[in-house]
């Protein structure tokens, strides 16, 4: 016997602008038939294919020490670089920046509540520097 996850839950001061954000970064989706608004308790958002799930729920705490988990990302086009630029234009902060001067590393953020992320580099990026 086994379980599976069904979706990953966080906690937010503004579920509505935390799905949006998020739906942003990761071209997350809600859903058609149930869309998210201005304050709702709960906001899920869906990738394409429907097999991830992220749900936002209002809390009245605000974060209040480091993640005791955290996403880490990885650009689907482009290079870390490309995509950390992004995600700061979208409302990302940067907390640290662990790249090395070698290419290797990763950065790391927070989302606009301050639940911390890592963006790592492209699948191409790691190739390139172990083939050469």
């Amino acid at each position: 016997m086994t379980a599976f996850i069904s979706h990953t839950s966080f906690d937010s001061l503004n579920a509505f602008t935390q799905s949006v954000f998020w739906s942003r970064v990761l071209d997350f989706h809600e859903d058609p038939d149930d869309p998210n608004g201005p304050g709702d308790e709960e906001c899920p958002i869906f990738s394409k294919d429907g097999t991830q799930q992220l749900l936002f729920i209002e809390v009245p705490d605000a974060k209040q020490v480091k993640n005791r988990l955290h996403l880490d990302l990885r650009p689907v086009e482009g290079s870390r670089d490309e995509e950390l630029e992004r995600l700061l234009g979208l409302g990302a902060r940067e907390v640290d920046d662990r790249r090395h001067p070698d290419g290797t590393g990763w950065v790391v953020l927070a989302d606009p509540e301050g639940n911390e992320f890592c963006i790592l580099r492209s699948n191409t990026e790691g190739q390139r520097s172990t083939t050469g």
